[in-house]
């Protein structure tokens, strides 16, 4: 009989060391540490999901003690409360279609006069959000913007290493390099694989092998 996986919660490792540096977001990387040496007061990052934004942005955050708010956040904020918190270091994160528009408006311009800075990160271009408020528009044209793009081999390689290290699950090199050639060049589908093995592993109570990571993937290609 299989044993039935507990949901325990992974603890990611999100200090500055243990952020993943390559071609693909090694620009990223660089504005986050030239900070606060910045030509302007406004950054956006743009990468696919799970590609490193959250991780990244929070260094910044941890780095410059900034106001960490989310979408649902800003909502809730009156004119008030931004003004209090605009002349400091703020990161919004998930930015895209269905926000306030209006609000975003104000927090834009509310940092740009009191002297802040404010780190936004977003899985889509500015293009893609279908902004309504031509203001808006504006602004965020002027914005500079860094992407983080799909992993690179050694990267994704790393990626990988990483999300087993999260879980405390130690895997060969050889399962590693058979993982690279044999999976989307995604952070999406590397989390997704690792989540699976991961439960496979505990369910089936079996080590984690090349073995075991077939059948997983051979089950997905049928």
């Amino acid at each position: 009989m299989k044993q039935l996986p507990l949901n325990f919660e992974t603890r990611t490792a999100l200090g500055r060391e243990d952020f993943l540096v390559s071609d693909a977001n090694e620009a990223a990387v660089a504005w986050i540490d030239r900070w606060p040496d910045w030509p302007g007061p406004f950054l956006l990052i743009i990468g696919p999901e799970r590609s490193g934004k959250t991780h990244l942005s929070h260094v910044w955050a941890e780095k410059s003690g900034a106001a960490v708010l989310t979408l649902a956040d800003l909502g809730a904020l009156d004119i008030n409360a931004m003004t209090e918190i605009a002349s400091q270091p703020i990161l919004l994160e998930d930015l895209g279609t269905q926000m306030e528009e209006q609000k975003l408006f104000h927090l834009y311009n509310l940092v740009k006069e009191k002297g802040g800075f404010l780190l936004m990160t977003a899985p889509e271009p500015v293009s893609e959000w279908g902004l309504q408020l031509p203001d808006l528009k504006s602004r965020m044209g002027a914005v500079q913007i860094v992407r983080i793009g799909e992993p690179d081999d050694a990267l994704f390689g790393a990626v990988f290493l990483k999300l087993f290290t999260d879980r405390q699950l130690q895997v060969s090199p050889e399962l590693l390099q058979y993982l690279i050639t044999r999976l989307e060049r995604s952070f999406e589908a590397a989390n997704t694989i690792v989540e699976k093995i991961d439960r496979l592993s505990l369910a089936e109570k079996r080590d984690i092998t090349i073995p075991l990571v077939r059948s997983i993937l051979d089950k997905e290609e049928t």
